[in-house]
């Protein structure tokens, strides 16, 4: 394998970097040595998805072959039509 000297010698210059916001120190994930205690919400320039009110749960569900085929050749969103037609059948 061939290095590539041209960027091999290039340093680091921190007067470079931009200072973060307090809004990005806000979003940042927070690591206790390698535990992450709180994951990164968004990135350093865009906001995450704001938190719902009532959060879906992932969970794992077994449904036969052609329930889920027959949700899935309805295109995108067959999880939340699967969805829709629980809640109309428990009248919620």
């Amino acid at each position: 394998m061939t290095e590539n000297s041209a960027n091999s010698n290039v340093g680091w210059d921190d007067d470079d970097l931009p200072e973060w916001t307090d809004d990005q120190f806000r979003r940042a994930a927070v690591f206790d040595g390698g535990k992450l205690i709180r994951p990164a919400d968004g990135t350093l320039t865009k906001p995450g998805r704001p938190r719902a009110a009532n959060p879906k749960k992932q969970i794992t569900l077994r449904l036969d072959s052609a329930v889920l085929d027959s949700f899935r050749a309805m295109g995108p969103g067959w999880q939340s039509r699967i969805n829709a037609e629980l809640r109309k059948a428990l009248g919620i």
